[in-house]
């Protein structure tokens, strides 16, 4: 029997975007995860998944708009970290932007809560996988 080919990364890769939203005091902005959705209750920095021909800026954009109700511009957005981890049989990429303007004030549309904390506040909470090793990263930019 001949093996099939390896997949490709497209086939089994998932790319997301989040947003480490820095507030004027320093603080980042985490929201809960709400019941019913894979990892519910954790902690989590917002955003989410790209779309079929979204460049990761125009996918941040658009989530924290359906997410939290905030306009952001591609502009405001600083690449700041990555991490790469394996959920199930797939490998998520997950890309990480810093961002201290927006317009609007935040609300938790597609989360359980809201919460601004510290960088090092951030060890404490309950948070997916991938987000912990960012914590050291994201300390030390802000």
């Amino acid at each position: 029997m001949i093996a099939p080919p390896p997949a490709k990364p497209a086939e089994n890769g998932l790319i997301v975007v989040a947003a480490a939203l820095v507030d004027g005091d320093g603080r980042l902005l985490v929201q809960q995860r709400p019941e019913g959705k894979a990892m519910a209750g954790l902690w989590e920095f917002p955003g989410g998944k790209l779309e079929a021909g979204e460049t990761p800026e125009a996918a941040l954009v658009r989530e924290l708009h359906e997410e939290l109700g905030i306009d952001v511009e591609e502009a405001c957005l600083a690449p700041a970290c990555f991490a790469s981890d394996r959920i199930g049989d797939r490998h998520l990429l997950l890309l990480v932007y810093a961002c201290r303007k927006w317009r609007g004030t935040p609300q938790p549309i597609h989360a359980t809560a809201l919460r601004w904390v510290r960088p090092v506040d951030l060890y404490a909470l309950d948070m997916p996988p991938a987000d912990r090793p960012l914590i050291g990263l994201l300390e030390a930019l802000i």
